[in-house]
């Protein structure tokens, strides 16, 4: 898959696509039904098939203190785009520039001009341009002046209800990891680059691999049974900390990971965590001494979980 970086690197070979817009976080099973669709268009057409999404998302423009928690950052989401049909990932800048755009020059400069649309698939409730001024209507009654064609698909739905980011999240925030695969069509992952950190947890005899999260807000937060892809063919089980760690003065989450019976060096590696079963919330202990009790608590409660399965 090609990423394209802002509308200022659209070259005349981007000419001619099929295309669908949107936030995709998660790239859940409904935005998949969404690509299925585009996939059969560009055989139809014969041309490839372009995702358009945003950095930052809209409502993180707009309103940042009301915007969900993300499911995935931009990297996570990219890379899962990569691993669907799309030929093509455009991701545009949104700041106060994009944000002026008027919506029927949104249309004719990006849609037709830059990208020469020829079909596009996009949500009945899609909003665009200045002042959220455009909407469905007006995308096609523009497209069909134009030579394209727009529709939307019917909802996706598991379990009788709509498949959505928001219901992943609560999802996530009640820890039923079995749901949210089901609406993702894949297990939920973090991932990120294991870092040195402070060294408390090896100087207690419980050393983490820590990543840091990259992120304003984390959908996930406590301590988790786990699974840590990327090190060798098979996932490493252990147990993780979300959090801000209170215990020792923290202030930003950090996402730290112990894994049973291991003793490689990892640092800069990129990996990715599998969260099977939440344990607790984070707490603040007294001092450290309580906290590595909790935490070897922790450890035995994750070898029965392994255990048992």
């Amino acid at each position: 898959m090609e990423l394209i970086r802002g509308l200022h690197n659209i070259k005349p070979q981007h000419h001619g696509c099929v295309a669908t817009i949107g936030s995709f976080d998660g790239v859940h099973r409904g935005h998949q039904a969404v690509i299925a669709r585009l996939a059969e268009k560009s055989r139809e057409f014969g041309l490839p098939a372009l995702v358009m999404t945003f950095e930052p998302q809209p409502l993180e423009y707009f309103q940042p203190d009301k915007a969900p928690v993300r499911l995935y950052r931009l990297r996570d989401k990219i890379t899962a785009l990569g691993q669907t049909t799309i030929d093509r990932t455009l991701c545009v800048e949104f700041d106060y520039h994009f944000a002026a755009l008027e919506a029927e020059e949104f249309i004719d400069r990006v849609l037709f001009k830059a990208l020469g649309v020829r079909h596009l698939v996009a949500g009945d409730d899609f909003r665009f341009g200045k002042d959220r001024i455009g909407d469905f209507a007006m995308l096609q009654t523009r497209g069909a002046e134009l030579g394209f064609d727009v529709e939307t698909l019917p909802t996706y739905e598991v379990n009788g209800e709509r498949v959505s980011s928001t219901r992943i999240r609560h999802c996530l925030d009640r820890s039923d990891f079995s749901a949210a695969a089901d609406l993702l069509g894949r297990p939920y992952q973090m991932s990120g680059r294991v870092a040195h950190g402070d060294k408390i947890g090896r100087t207690i005899g419980i050393p983490t691999a820590n990543i840091h999260l990259h992120r304003n807000r984390s959908p996930l937060q406590g301590i988790f049974v786990t699974e840590l892809y990327g090190i060798g063919a098979e996932p490493l089980p252990g147990v993780a900390s979300i959090g801000t760690r209170p215990t020792v003065g923290g202030t930003r989450a950090l996402l730290e990971v112990h894994l049973f019976d291991f003793g490689e060096d990892i640092y800069g590696r990129y990996v990715n965590i599998g969260f099977m079963k939440k344990l607790r919330d984070e707490e603040k202990f007294d001092d450290i001494e309580d906290m590595r009790i909790q935490i070897e608590r922790d450890i035995e409660d994750g070898r029965a979980f392994f255990a048992a399965r």
